[in-house]
């Protein structure tokens, strides 16, 4: 892990939206992002953010039954988004056949709902968001940085 763990609260889905976009505005082509958290945590709302920081206004929706969806941002240049919901995958032979790890290598950033435990080994840098939403409904997202140049970004991100 290149950088220290970091917890963010969001009080309001318009926080974990802005979350999002401030993250996706310093993704590059080759990131990876893995969320994980229950059901209602906010995965997809985060990802909804994510595409908005990167240019893409299309909706955003969870692809739970296509597995996965690729969103393009407005002006048609790169990075193109990667949205991929790995819960009704069965293990490492069906992310495999995803070739999650080509888009990696072109042109995409890959977000991956549910990827905890299967996506990791699609690359050496990734981040991890943990996701938690607590009783009050307020949002809990820590950051797990693994690989190097996460830490930077992360706080430009934030800042």
């Amino acid at each position: 892990m290149s950088a220290a763990l970091r917890t963010v609260e969001l009080p309001a889905e318009d926080d974990t939206l802005e979350f999002g976009r401030r993250l996706g505005a310093v993704l590059r082509a080759g990131d990876l992002i893995l969320l994980d958290g229950p059901l209602g945590a906010g995965k997809t709302v985060v990802t909804r953010g994510i595409a908005r920081g990167m240019g893409i206004s299309a909706p955003i929706t969870s692809p739970t039954f296509v597995i996965a969806r690729v969103h393009h941002p407005d002006s048609g240049g790169v990075p193109a988004l990667v949205h991929v919901d790995a819960y009704r995958l069965g293990g490492l032979e069906e992310i495999d056949d995803l070739d999650l790890d080509t888009d990696l290598d072109t042109e995409a950033a890959v977000v991956v709902e549910w990827g905890e435990g299967l996506a990791e080994r699609l690359a050496e840098d990734y981040l991890l968001i943990r996701l938690r939403r607590r009783e009050d409904d307020v949002r809990e997202l820590t950051l797990e940085p693994h690989g190097s140049g996460w830490g930077e970004r992360i706080e430009r991100g934030l800042a």
